[in-house]
């Protein structure tokens, strides 16, 4: 399977060693061996059509900070459309405002005959079933089980629970960052600045963390999760949202001294909406540290929950790398198909 992966910051680069360390045991599900023909960044990119050297070009990312080689003459979008390739993996960072330029390269792909797989939301947030659709239309698949509950399977799990029966109401913990920062200041005397700040040392946070702290990473990822689980046709502008900057220490302890915890609650039925609320501290969405949970309520069969880690670009590599192979078996499942001849005269 040939590969042009954009974008190749922490979800990226960690896709790029997971592609190096386990090549020869992604083969079989692949139906050949995964190559990265192509990677690109903010600053450049790097083309070989016969297969990057992943090793040189981590390397080069470290010392250099881009993958660039040098190469000129094309544009993102050319290389996208030019160079063979069966995957777009589009990884770009997140724009809640525009979804620019990840929406351009999803559509270049799709419109050049290519699969994409993203775990970016912006494009999803902001018109899910544009991308869908557009995907149809091409014959192309579209792929984004990474862009909700990084490794944990959030989209997955609900459409199986939706699959006979209506869910009636889905609530969950969708951001790791905001849960370690609440759940931290539940357990030590940090306030939120430095509860924030140690999350950023420990990875589950960005430098510039305001996507998760207004609680737009949370909106985004409801929306996806509406749409696709409940087929709802909600965008990013129809939700409810307030972030948990103003959350304080007195606040979260006064919570813990009444049995509670505060946590930033994504929540569907009628109505979108994010915010910080009080649950009670038994609740099995009051998970702890970079953990997400959800809950779907079914019409018939009552209450699934779902928990796992919801940070992390190894995590999101991983659901990155089951969803290519989803786009291997499928293809070859329609490959498969036997040709339908018209016996008529």
């Amino acid at each position: 399977m040939r590969i042009i992966l954009v974008g190749f910051g922490v979800v990226g680069s960690s896709l790029a060693r997971l592609v190096l360390k386990s090549g020869q045991e992604l083969k079989k599900p692949l139906g050949s061996t995964p190559r990265l023909v192509a990677a690109v960044d903010s600053k450049g990119y790097a083309v070989d059509e016969q297969g990057l050297n992943i090793e040189r070009l981590l390397i080069r990312k470290a010392k250099t900070g881009t993958v660039s080689t040098g190469q000129q003459g094309m544009s993102v979008e050319e290389l996208i459309r030019n160079v063979e390739a069966e995957v777009l993996v589009e990884v770009s960072p997140t724009n809640v405002d525009t979804a620019e330029p990840a929406t351009t390269y999803i559509k270049t792909a799709l419109d050049s005959g290519k699969s994409v797989v993203t775990a970016n939301k912006g494009p999803l947030a902001l018109s899910f079933w544009l991308m869908v659709n557009y995907a149809a239309r091409n014959n192309a698949q579209l792929r984004y089980s990474g862009a909700v509950g990084s490794g944990t399977p959030i989209l997955e799990f609900g459409r199986l629970c939706a699959e006979w029966e209506n869910i009636t109401r889905f609530e969950g913990i969708l951001n790791g960052t905001c849960n370690y920062v609440l759940s931290t200041m539940e357990k030590s005397d940090a306030d939120f600045g430095s509860a924030l700040s140690n999350a950023q040392t420990l990875g589950y946070a960005e430098a510039n963390p305001i996507l998760d702290v207004s609680g737009l990473d949370s909106a985004c990822k409801l929306v996806i999760v509406s749409n696709h689980v409940l087929k709802t046709k909600f965008t990013l502008r129809d939700v409810v949202v307030k972030g948990v900057a103003a959350v304080t220490r007195a606040q979260v302890v006064s919570a813990k001294r009444r049995g509670k915890v505060i946590r930033l609650l994504a929540s569907a039925s009628r109505h979108l909406k994010v915010g910080p609320e009080e649950l009670e501290a038994d609740n099995p969405l009051a998970v702890t540290g970079p953990l997400n949970a959800v809950r779907f309520v079914c019409e018939h069969s009552g209450e699934k929950i779902l928990v796992g880690k919801g940070a992390g670009g190894v995590e999101t590599a991983s659901a990155i790398v089951k969803d290519l192979i989803g786009v291997a078996r499928d293809s070859k499942r329609i490959n498969e198909q036997p040709y339908l001849v018209n016996e008529s005269h």
